[in-house]
């Protein structure tokens, strides 16, 4: 393969849309860096690992020599991004953004490299637009176009209030791809409208349309909804290396190849090695040993990394876990389930009374730690390994 080609490769991995490939590709022959926005509205200080998987992509293309713009999102904070939402979302006041923005930017530098990156705030043009120039923006789009956005239209069609202000969302978000004279713009699937006003506009004010890049919303420990801190099915980058690594080992094997897609800085060939090893005969096991290390290594360092898979091979593997444990996913309609019945139905005891009184002999563990809560719920959104006894195993998610 050319670099060219070894390049698309890497760009196009783990995306869920391209528009227009071609557009990349004649862009990439320029041979300048290109010029790599993604915006940030400074809403939630604690990133977990599926934030990160728009940082990963970014600093791919910084390896490839393209400059990269985090911006964030002072001005439309201030507005607040209707995206998804059925409801006029509560803007934050400039305190809470300025709070959040530093935050941010103190964590996503554990992926990007700090002296490639360009920092910007979009209220450096946005304020000094001023009410003239935010009419003038607002004339270059319709309520009827407007109205094509699921959200919206749906809101719309409910009889559900849309404020004034959410119509300046996305526009102030493409002027931003304006003003920075983007060539690319990436955001997730949810973002996918906005994206596109800020192609519209490029073309309005006479520019070359960014290319969009849409990247999928990571599935959570569960493999099922996207992970999310609500849901308890998420891996904080804040967490300990322990907790980082026993989270990360209780994803299904298939689930494993995804977090690589979206989360590893593997190189395509490398990851396809791999999975031919594990066709081969690998352990899976063992090829996540390798995911979870290189994540841990990127929040914390190699040394907590090594440490944690020490951990927790001492805890389960020394404990005689079996290498294939039976999984199973327990539908509860998002409710939960007691420990008792998801022993129960796990298959890991016979009846709710006897797992009562497994929990009361000490010999019932979750994720390796012994429970001695009889009233315990998992919540939807949990993953975990449930044991009974010495050799009674499961890998359970609650849905």
């Amino acid at each position: 393969m050319t670099d060219l080609d070894n390049a698309l490769a890497l760009i196009a991995r783990g995306t869920d849309e391209i528009t227009k490939p071609e557009e990349l590709e004649q862009r990439l022959k320029l041979g300048r860096p290109l010029r790599v926005k993604v915006g940030f509205d400074p809403t939630a200080p604690d990133l977990h690992i599926g934030h990160t998987v728009i940082i990963n992509k970014m600093r791919q293309f910084q390896d490839l020599g393209h400059t990269v713009i985090f911006l964030i999102g002072d001005f439309t904070g201030l507005i607040g991004d209707p995206t998804g939402k059925n409801v006029t979302r509560k803007p934050l006041s400039p305190e809470q953004v300025q709070e959040n923005a530093e935050t941010y930017a103190s964590q996503v530098f554990q992926i990007l490299d700090s002296e490639k990156t360009e920092i910007r705030f979009n209220s450096e043009w946005l304020n000094a637009l001023g009410s003239d120039g935010m009419v003038k923006l607002a004339a270059t789009y319709t309520v009827a176009r407007m109205l094509e956005r699921e959200d919206f239209k749906t809101r719309f069609k409910n009889n559900q209030p849309i404020a004034i202000h959410e119509f300046l969302y996305p526009l102030a978000q493409g002027y931003d791809s304006v003003m920075l004279e983007c060539d690319v713009e990436m955001g997730g699937t949810d973002q996918k409208f906005n994206l596109h006003v800020g192609r519209q506009l490029q073309q309005h004010y006479g520019q070359e349309p960014q290319i969009i890049i849409t990247l999928p919303l990571l599935e959570g420990l569960d493999g099922v909804q996207k992970m999310s801190k609500s849901l308890n099915n998420y891996v904080g980058i804040t967490e300990s290396p322990d907790e980082m690594f026993g989270k990360l080992m209780s994803i299904s094997d298939e689930l494993m190849w995804r977090y690589f897609d979206l989360l590893s800085f593997r190189s395509n060939q490398e990851l396809s090695d791999l999975k031919a090893d594990v066709t081969g005969g690998r352990n899976p096991r063992d090829v996540k040993f390798l995911l979870c290390e290189e994540i841990i290594e990127r929040f914390h360092s190699r040394e907590a990394a090594v440490a944690a898979r020490e951990a927790f091979i001492s805890r389960f593997q020394r404990g005689q876990m079996p290498d294939d444990i039976p999984e199973q996913t327990l539908q509860t309609s998002g409710e939960g389930i007691g420990i008792a019945a998801a022993l129960s139905q796990c298959g890991l005891t016979s009846s709710n009374s006897e797992a009562f009184r497994m929990i009361q002999q000490g010999g019932v563990k979750i994720d390796g730690e012994k429970i001695s809560d009889r009233t315990l719920r998992l919540d939807p959104g949990f993953s975990g390994i449930l044991q009974v006894g010495k050799r009674k195993f499961c890998k359970a998610s609650v849905t």
